[in-house]
């Protein structure tokens, strides 16, 4: 194919960049050029911002475009216009985040969606569910029946820029005492970026269209398990102290910052985040590597990082250790 990407250079856009050269389609990447500007020299690249940019395109025409960069309705909205007769097909990466309602397992791709206010602040990031929900209809609005929408849920793996997963295969790599979230029962799901991507290329090229759900595994994945599979790809023994949510809550330790993948066994509201339905994606041939594979390949990317590299998610050491002299005796 001809394939026309938006953004591409970060996270899934990179490792959708490397499948597809892999796969032997001709690529065009259209971004600011601001992060990784030297990236995938022998690419085409389209150097512009496409709010108010997107005239740049000119009389190209591709075979399908993949939005991975699209979160403003606004800006959504001069791409589908722009590439409306410049290309055959278009997938949107949304986000899981749309959902208006998690308070049941089994959220499927029909569940209602959260709704923008009146004049909404496009840098709100509290509104980023809204927003893409809003992005959506204008993908589809535009596009009918060549669109295609793909709602990931925690996307991980190498290039990870959240440190939400990453976190904690560093973590139990680094031995000693550690504090955990919850309880080992506790269900998460995750879905990895060379996965996704790869399922993500094979929808492309078979025109796909409508709306999938995209996380993961297969099957149900505890903290538990998680842990256990960084363990002994890690080759550490494990010494794990679970905090209780109240505990939690008396020592303002935050689900999903200071304690990543967690969202709170004690939120109502949150019971279905890490129970998505995602049947859809799995009978349209979305697989799932071992564990395993993703904590190892996710710990070689983490030990490239500087040694002061300050982590977006988790705890600090010293903070962690205050922490665990509050619980263990």
């Amino acid at each position: 194919m001809r394939l026309l990407i938006l953004g591409g250079t970060r996270f899934l856009g990179r490792h959708l960049v490397q499948q597809a050269l892999a796969r032997g389609h001709t690529l065009t990447m259209l971004n600011r050029g601001t992060t990784r500007p030297g990236a995938f020299p022998d690419v085409e690249h389209i150097r512009v911002d496409r709010d108010g940019g997107m005239h740049a395109i000119g009389t190209r025409k591709w075979d399908a475009v993949i939005d991975t960069s699209g979160y403003v309705p606004r800006v959504v909205g001069q791409s589908v216009r722009a590439l409306t007769d410049a290309a055959g097909h278009y997938t949107f990466v949304s986000s899981i985040s749309v959902y208006a309602d998690f308070s049941r397992p089994g959220v499927n791709e029909s569940s209602p969606v959260g709704l923008l206010p009146e004049s909404p602040d496009e840098k709100d990031m509290s509104l980023y569910g809204p927003h893409k929900a809003a992005c959506e209809r204008v993908v589809e609005a535009g596009w009918a029946n060549r669109a295609l929408i793909i709602r990931p849920g925690l996307i991980v793996g190498s290039d990870d820029p959240t440190d939400r997963f990453t976190y904690w295969p560093w973590r139990v790599s680094q031995g000693g005492a550690m504090l955990a979230p919850g309880d080992s029962n506790q269900a998460v799901q995750i879905v990895d970026v060379k996965d996704l991507a790869a399922w993500m290329l094979h929808l492309s090229e078979q025109r796909a269209t409508g709306t999938f759900n995209a996380t993961g595994p297969n099957h149900v994945l505890t903290m538990g398990e998680l842990f256990k599979t960084c363990a002994r790809v890690c080759d550490v023994e494990l010494d794990i102290t679970w905090a209780n949510a109240q505990f939690m809550r008396e020592h303002r330790i935050t689900p999903w910052s200071d304690m990543p993948l967690y969202v709170g066994e004690d939120d109502p509201g949150s019971v279905g985040f890490s129970a998505v339905n995602v049947s859809k994606a799995i009978g349209s041939g979305l697989k799932f590597r071992p564990l395993a594979d993703s904590v190892a390949d996710t710990l070689i990317w983490a030990r490239t990082f500087a040694p002061d590299h300050v982590w977006k998610a988790g705890l600090t050491r010293t903070r962690e250790a205050a922490l665990l002299a509050k619980l263990v005796p």
